[in-house]
């Protein structure tokens, strides 16, 4: 019985996160939610040089909002910059580039743009899918060192920077979101699934899942939408702080039966194995 109620939550859930799955609850959207100028904000996006970070950097752009592109190639993020900036007529975009699963270079960064700029929307889009282990030139597997600690070090560095601002946001991973919610109340943080969408990450990453499931992807502007009605609407914020977003829905964190849930004692320590690594890497890196 566990077997068949679990398989059939799968494919429920794979349906939901596939193009069908939105153009359904796309029906319920109010389009007023996003029809909003955000000129005077600033708005961060990791990994925007292409998928869901682009798509989201566009919509952010065509709003008015300035926006700060962080990408790891320099050469493919310029492209994207001026794509941008040619669809959108802003001429605020700017680019930094830099490596998140290098802390080092995330805390230098990071510190020069919290003296440099302000800042009202953090977006933690950069990711990886690592199939094969593979370490960073610190010796971290790189799934953990992009997905967890470099975002980790990105969000600590910054939020003395979103705390100055009214109305600022952070998206980012489950638990980190929960646990940062309940320890920065004037900050809203929110995290999102973007269903199963046709970007290059999932092309090169899961090329099998990605053959059998082409014509079934959502767009990369379908992928960025809650990305993007998180980052702008009022409708969110109404929202409590910490939640889970599908198609501008919070969801639960956990299907049902699968035994994902973790202790709370275990959460506490991920904050502070996260907090040790990421000042060691701090007090190595130039400048500090």
């Amino acid at each position: 019985m566990s077997w068949y109620r679990n398989t059939a939550w799968f494919v429920k859930g794979l349906r939901e996160y596939t193009r069908g799955g939105y153009e359904s609850a796309s029906k319920h959207f109010n389009p007023a939610d996003v029809e909003v100028d955000v000129r005077g904000r600033s708005f961060l996006v990791t990994g925007s040089n292409s998928g869901i970070g682009k798509a989201t950097a566009k919509e952010i752009a065509r709003r008015g909002g300035t926006v700060h592109l962080v990408c790891r190639n320099k050469e493919r993020a310029q492209v994207a910059q001026e794509e941008i900036v040619t669809e959108t007529g802003n001429q605020n975009i700017f680019l930094h580039i830099v490596d998140i699963s290098n802390p080092k270079e995330v805390w230098k960064f990071a510190e020069k743009f919290r003296n440099e700029h302000k800042l009202n929307v953090l977006i933690n889009n950069a990711g990886c899918m690592v199939n094969n282990r593979e370490l960073t030139e610190d010796g971290l597997e790189k799934n953990f060192a992009t997905n967890t600690l470099g975002t980790y070090v990105l969000t600590t560095a910054l939020l003395p920077l979103l705390e100055k601002e009214a109305d600022a946001r952070v998206r980012q991973q489950v638990v980190l979101t929960e646990q940062w919610a309940k320890a920065h109340r004037n900050v809203h943080f929110s995290v999102m699934h973007p269903g199963w969408a046709d970007t290059p990450a999932v092309r090169s990453s899961m090329p099998d899942f990605y053959e059998k499931m082409k014509n079934s992807l959502r767009t990369e502007a379908q992928g960025a939408d809650t990305v993007v009605w998180l980052a702008v609407s009022a409708e969110a914020t109404k929202l409590p702080s910490g939640l889970f977003f599908q198609d501008r829905q919070p969801v639960a964190t956990h299907l049902p039966l699968a035994s994902t849930h973790s202790p709370p004692e275990d959460e506490e320590k991920l904050m502070e194995v996260l907090e040790e690594f990421s000042q060691k890497f701090r007090s190595s890196s130039p400048g500090t």
